[in-house]
């Protein structure tokens, strides 16, 4: 059968593409995918009751596109020309990536502004020698300002000091049942600490900075403890479970325990803390965050607040979507032959926009974004980095392919979609890269994510927390306006 057709996941049966390729309800079977139409999946009659229940899926959740215009109905809170619907005000960031001239959209240069201080300004110097940005740029984001160097020596040592796990955590949470997502087990952990936690109920401002420093201190921890248990029960790897080190800045700390021997270089510590620093925060409208705010506004605890956020961050179209970048590029990076060839990189590019290639969604990851137009500074900065380490070793021809990639992307998509829009390169198109350059594994890229946007959802609780004041609540409009006649069970047509 189909190696395809055998990693078929059988809920997948009610979703359109499953009903593009055909669930016959008279001879009950699955047919592949159109490239693969000779195979077909029989099913046995219990499996047969069950896709019953699913077969009506799609058509019973349908929306017509067009009644989102008919009715003005603002599709993922985002007008027409893409940027966000309003909700709320903030002062924690901006991120700015367009103008608004007589009532028209701009592009612009991106900037990414944290209680109004670029980010490039607060990483700063970029010598390996330079302290860690990470720690300062989350105290400026819970404290509202950049800390002296008393301030910071002592939040460090307060990160410090919350590291710890509650005695058998790590195996009763961690290495039990652990699954294959790094992810769930974060979101799992955060709410299984609500139960150590005596005041997890208490709403007082105090009780919230220190929930958020002791999920700041102990998810890098439990991220790279958790991906020893996967390594464990999956492929039959060691268990390494290193002590943190007291006085470690978090991008050491993650280093420290994640290498079998302890060993890093300032260089490398260097560029984890300012993935750490790219990733703290991005505004109120990105979807974890948003999510963090509408639970907050629900008057729920901190614990489940953060691990709704983190849920929302593995989605595939926010912070899950550097794997998908990832595996792309790996794609490319296979069926090129010449990555210096830019004839043969856009024609592989075709491929994918024309749903042809990699996952026929026609879209190139690591290309575009809700708000940045000519620039994602996080991106900028990302490259700069990315380029230093590729230079002089076995990834510089890689890091020559994603530049091709980044500046012929847009090229391919005007001529083969029409799409007149501004696109740059977004973050994700060179950190995963940079995280394999310095050993990371790949399925800790996303988890990373989390560990460093803590600081950034904690900001925000805390402003709904102070200024919300209202349990945020959208309004939808209701298409099946026609009242149906109630029928007794006995009536009803089998």
């Amino acid at each position: 059968m189909n190696s395809e057709l055998e990693k078929m996941n059988p809920y997948e049966v009610g979703r359109p593409a499953a009903y593009d390729a055909g669930l016959d309800s008279d001879t009950r079977s699955i047919t592949a995918p159109a490239s693969n139409a000779a195979d077909t999946i029989e099913l046995t009659p219990q499996e047969t009751e069950k896709f019953s229940l699913y077969d009506t899926f799609y058509r019973v959740n349908s929306i017509e596109p067009d009644s989102y215009r008919r009715f003005d109905v603002k599709r993922g809170l985002r007008n027409v020309d893409g940027t966000g619907v309003i909700v709320g005000l903030t002062n924690v960031s901006n991120v700015h990536g367009y103008k608004i001239e007589d009532g028209q959209k701009k592009a612009d240069e991106g900037s990414l502004l944290l209680r109004g201080y670029e980010i490039s300004d607060l990483l700063g110097d970029l010598s390996p020698d330079h302290r860690f940005a990470y720690e300062e740029v989350a105290y400026l984001l819970l404290m509202g300002e950049l800390p002296t160097q008393t301030q910071l020596n002592y939040f460090v040592d307060t990160l410090s000091a919350h590291r710890e796990l509650p005695d058998g955590f790590t195996g009763s949470v961690l290495m039990q049942n652990t699954p294959p997502d790094i992810m769930n087990v974060l979101s799992r952990s955060v709410l299984q600490l609500y139960a150590y936690d005596d005041y997890a109920e208490d709403r007082s401002y105090e009780h919230e900075v220190h929930a958020a420093i002791s999920l700041m201190a102990r998810l890098p921890r439990i991220m790279v403890l958790t991906y020893y248990a996967q390594q464990a029960r999956y492929h039959h790897g060691s268990m390494i479970m290193h002590r943190f080190i007291p006085g470690q800045s978090t991008a050491e700390t993650i280093l420290s325990m994640l290498r079998p021997d302890r060993e890093f270089t300032p260089e490398e510590a260097r560029m984890l803390d300012v993935m750490l620093s790219l990733h703290a925060e991005h505004g109120g409208g990105n979807n974890s965050t948003f999510v963090t705010r509408v639970l907050t506004s629900a008057d729920t605890d901190p614990y489940s607040t953060y691990s709704a956020a983190i849920g929302s961050l593995k989605g595939r179209r926010h912070g899950g979507a550097n794997l998908q970048v990832r595996a792309m590029q790996e794609e490319i990076k296979r069926e090129v032959t010449n990555w210096d060839n830019d004839d043969e990189v856009a024609s592989y590019l075709r491929k994918i926009v024309n749903k042809q290639a990699f996952d026929k969604t026609g879209l190139v990851y690591g290309m575009g974004h809700a708000v940045y137009t000519l620039s994602d500074p996080r991106a900028v900065i990302c490259k700069r980095f990315a380029e230093n380490l590729a230079a002089g070793t076995e990834y510089e021809a890689e890091f020559q392919l994603l530049k091709s990639i980044e500046r012929l992307a847009p090229q391919v998509i005007l001529q083969e979609k029409g799409t007149i829009k501004d696109m740059c390169a977004n973050v994700d198109m060179y950190t995963g890269f940079i995280y394999e350059m310095m050993g990371i594994p790949q399925i800790m890229i996303t988890p990373l994510f989390a560990c460093a946007r803590m600081a950034g959802w904690a900001a925000h609780r805390f402003e709904e927390l102070v200024s919300g004041g209202r349990i945020i609540r959208p309004a939808y409009k209701n298409l099946n306006s026609e009242r149906r006649h109630y029928l007794p069970i006995g009536e009803r047509e089998e």
